[in-house]
């Protein structure tokens, strides 16, 4: 039993935590299979692409359009206060979308984030249109505009942005309304109806993803990026990529969302809360990944008249203050792993030290200190038992050498000597490994709240999200880690001595590619430590 050291173990489980998260995060995603066994029927210019799907109910549509097949002729430009919007003439889809306030990775502000983008290496571009048995508009056809660039003018809460469609008795007027201050964007279609049918319309909205982008070790952070949906029945669902060629997503649910995830940014196609959609996925040819939903019960237009469906789009950070305004279930958008019971009050935690304190940096130091005095009394025990084992030292290395390589008679004389002096080997290590889950829930939210991102420290550190350019943080973390050893007593095994001595330097090499921010609690954390656990051993060797 005293080969048990708390710091040998905590710190392995650590590694080991580390180790499987990136492992989990590099799963290779297959290749989706070929054209000829996807369940898409291709699309020709003036047709409308469709998937099969199994309507759930009789009078639904048991199709829903794909990508785009022909080129976007014209180009609508709109500038907002939160985003800089560029929309296709063809479709009147959003194809590029820019956000004013984060800068792209590695620009030092001087490039903004491109959320959307119709690129083929990083496609991520969002469809919407109308279907029925009759020709409404889709992806692929034509509208007409009255500008090429708008802009949110001061004093004004909304940007209106209209796009029409003509096609015999068939009016339809495509709104985009940006809101000031906001990353939601509402678009609505008017349709107006001058034949003598009535009209059954369905609308649909989904999201075209691309491969994720490969990526090499240490040079991304564990996130998870794809497809999520939400709905009240079943809850929150991840969808990753690789698994929509054999397991597409169908649902038929009332309220509810369907997303397209990524690091601290998000795509979600939003329907009324009250409509009743089918919602869905499937793998492309490319590989390109699609997740929508459809309205399953038809709008029905009479014959002269006027009727309006509608559809939102969240294109913007994952902040949960934000999200929560938007939809039910969007706040579990934000990656906080299999500890968000934990994590959430963490962050709560955090961004109400900020607002006090209006640095990001200063916040996670003084929620550090939070910790450690909730944990205080568990720390205290963890330091005590370290202390006696420390003054044990002397007469464990005698047991040792009485009794040479008989591992059995040590072992029972170790026993005896821990009932004598009423003393449990592992007092040290549990509370200790208490703390663990603690610090695992902090390190996810340091590693997906968008607030951290671009957010400053001091001096050097400008981007709390990223490493620390100079690798001073992860030095400082090593030389803690050292003093910490200092004041543990030493390892008899030989073995275990020389895994103590690697551990600082292993973890320095971890921490050089880790989010400034995390490297900014552990050193924190240990030197906490270092002064908790020196003033509890001083005074119990005044004691």
């Amino acid at each position: 039993m005293n080969n048990l050291r708390p710091a040998l173990y905590a710190l392995l489980v650590v590694i080991l935590f580390f180790l499987w998260t990136d492992w989990e995060h590099r799963v290779p995603t297959p290749a989706a299979p070929p054209a000829a066994s996807n369940p898409l029927i291709p699309s020709t210019p003036g047709t409308v692409p469709r998937l099969r799907i199994a309507p759930p109910l009789a009078a639904a549509p048991s199709v829903a359009p794909i990508a785009k097949t022909v080129p976007m002729t014209r180009t609508v430009t709109v500038r907002t206060d939160t985003m800089i919007a560029t929309l296709g003439s063809r479709g009147a889809d959003i194809t590029r979308l820019l956000l004013r306030h984060y800068s792209a990775k590695n620009s030092h502000g001087q490039r903004r984030y491109v959320l959307l983008r119709p690129t083929l290496a990083h496609e991520f571009i969002d469809e919407n249109g109308l279907l029925g048995h009759s020709v409404y508009p889709n992806q692929n056809s034509l509208y007409t505009v009255a500008h090429r660039h708008y802009r949110m003018v001061a004093g004004h809460k909304h940007l209106r942005v209209r796009f029409n469609w003509i096609k015999g008795p068939l009016q339809i007027t495509k709104t985009y309304v940006f809101t000031r201050g906001s990353y939601l964007v509402r678009v609505r279609y008017h349709i107006h109806n001058l034949g003598p049918v009535a009209r059954h319309v369905y609308l649909y909205n989904q999201f075209i993803h691309g491969p994720p982008p490969k990526t090499h070790f240490y040079h991304s952070a564990p996130i998870y990026i794809g497809a999520a949906a939400y709905t009240p029945a079943h809850k929150y669902h991840k969808l990753p990529f690789s698994r929509m060629a054999k397991h597409p997503y169908h649902r038929v649910a009332t309220g509810g969302w369907v997303a397209v995830s990524q690091h601290y940014f998000l795509g979600a196609a939003i329907p009324p809360p009250r409509a009743r959609a089918i919602f869905y996925s499937a793998a492309l040819p490319g590989p390109r990944y699609l997740i929508g939903y459809k309205t399953a019960r038809a709008l029905v237009v009479a014959p002269s008249a006027t009727a309006t469906v509608s559809t939102r789009l969240f294109l913007g950070p994952k902040k949960p203050s934000l999200l929560k305004t938007v939809a039910p279930g969007l706040p579990l958008t934000v990656d906080y792993g299999w500890l968000t019971i934990l994590a959430q009050p963490l962050y709560w935690t955090l961004a109400h030290i900020e607002r006090l304190t209006g640095n990001w940096g200063l916040a996670i130091i003084l929620l550090t200190v939070l910790i450690k005095i909730v944990f205080f009394p568990l720390s205290a025990t963890s330091f005590k038992s370290m202390a006696k084992m420390r003054k044990l030292q002397p007469r464990m290395a005698a047991l040792k050498e009485r009794h040479g390589s008989d591992k059995g008679a040590l072992q029972q004389a170790m026993m005896d000597l821990y009932k004598q002096e009423k003393m449990n080997p592992l007092g040290g290590c549990l509370p200790m490994v208490v703390q663990i889950p603690v610090f695992i829930a902090l390190y996810w939210v340091l590693l997906d709240s968008v607030a951290l991102r671009d957010a400053p420290f001091i001096l050097w550190i400008h981007n709390l999200a990223a490493p620390d350019p100079y690798f001073v943080l992860p030095i400082l973390m090593g030389i803690s880690m050292m003093l910490q050893q200092m004041l543990n007593p030493a390892m008899m095994d030989p073995t275990q001595r020389k895994i103590m001595m690697a551990m600082p330097v292993i973890f320095t090499v971890f921490f050089l590619f880790f989010p400034a921010g995390l490297v900014l609690y552990w050193v924190i954390n240990n030197l906490l430590s270092i002064l908790q656990q020196w003033w509890v051993m001083s005074r119990m060797e005044k004691a």
